[in-house]
Order: C-alpha cells, then structure tokens, then sequence
C-alpha cells in the first residue's frame, strides 16, 4: 500500500517524474517500502536480496526484479500476496535499470 498524493490522486496534476532517477534517491525508498521486508540480508526469501545495492542489482539485471514487480508471466508477482506497484513507481524502476541499475 503506497499512501502518496500521485496514487491516492492519479487526476489531481501531481506528475511523476521518471526522468531523474537515482538507486539512493528513488529506487532504494521503493524497494524498502515494498521489498525489503521478505528479501532483506537477514531473511533473503528466494535468496532474493534488496536492501542493499549489491543484492538488488544481481536481480535487476538478470530480469527478475522487473518480472516480479511487473506482474510478468513466468514470475512470481511481486510484492508477494500484495498489490501492484503504482505505474509511476514501476515507470522509474524500469527507466532505473534500463540505464544500466547504476550505483548513484
């Protein structure tokens, strides 16, 4: 559940912005509001780890962490046993590691 204006207010001329993002700025925070709490370095389920850069760019880049958050077939939707990420948090992850998942 993400309580942000964006999502609670699709309409309401909040723009998201995809264009500027950064692994400590954007994508950590989602992955910590969403993720790390089944695939931290303590709990790692799947041995899937997201809490720290190292872990979550194994999965960025062999396109799991896509698949998942995506809803793809052949995934496991992720988070698991709950609800998509909004569009806009999935427009700024995909941009994120179409740029490569860069450490910035």
């Amino acid at each position: 559940y993400n309580d942000n204006e964006y999502d609670l207010y699709p309409f309401s001329g909040v723009q998201c912005d995809s264009t500027n993002v950064t692994y400590s700025q954007t994508i950590a925070p989602i992955i910590a509001a969403n993720c790390n709490v089944c695939h931290s370095t303590a709990l790692a389920s799947g041995k899937v780890v997201t809490d720290n850069y190292a872990g979550l760019s194994i999965v960025a880049k062999n396109g799991k962490l896509w698949g998942g958050v995506n809803w793809q077939s052949g995934f496991i939707p992720m988070p698991n046993g709950g609800t998509k990420l909004s569009e806009c948090d999935l427009a700024k992850i995909k941009n994120w590691i179409n740029q490569g998942s860069p450490d910035n």
